[in-house]
């Protein structure tokens, strides 16, 4: 079993971040790289069991089963259903919890691959979606500079 994990320090309080990152359905809302994602069959996007479907030009690239949710600790953990993406038995828990100058998120995953190909999976996952993702948390949730009194 390998792992992966990004973590990106905001200047937002954790119940502020978890309001933003804390919808299943939601990531492409703040993520800059995904597509909208239907959540299938109806379900509650909320309950675990239901799954979000990215597509790409009217095609399905990714399918995410909810596993767990937890509002109060500020997490969920998901399951990647179906993907091109070479890669079994991947969890990913998505995660908000307090720190100094504010919350840290933190985005790991568990997952099962081919040596050859786990410098692509940490590049993909870890790199462009983790990366660029909570970049853009970081930047969504920075502070204004003070502007001194003229």
């Amino acid at each position: 079993m390998r792992t992966l994990a990004r973590t990106a320090v905001v200047t937002a309080g954790p119940d502020d971040v978890w309001r933003v990152v804390g919808e299943f359905g939601g990531l492409a809302d703040w993520h800059p790289l995904l597509p909208p994602s239907v959540i299938e069959d109806g379900a509650d996007p909320e309950t675990p069991g239901a799954v979000q479907a990215f597509s790409v030009d009217g095609r399905v690239v990714i399918r995410e089963r909810l596993l767990a949710k937890d509002d109060a600790r500020r997490m969920l953990r998901y399951t990647i259903e179906e993907s091109a993406v070479p890669v079994s038995r991947y969890v990913a828990t998505l995660s908000v919890h307090p720190h100094a100058a504010g919350a840290v998120i933190r985005w790991a995953a568990t997952y099962e691959a081919a040596d050859a190909v786990v410098p692509e999976i940490e590049r993909h996952f870890g790199d462009v979606i983790y990366a660029t993702g909570l970049e853009a948390l970081r930047a969504r949730f920075a502070r204004p500079a003070r502007v001194p009194p003229a």
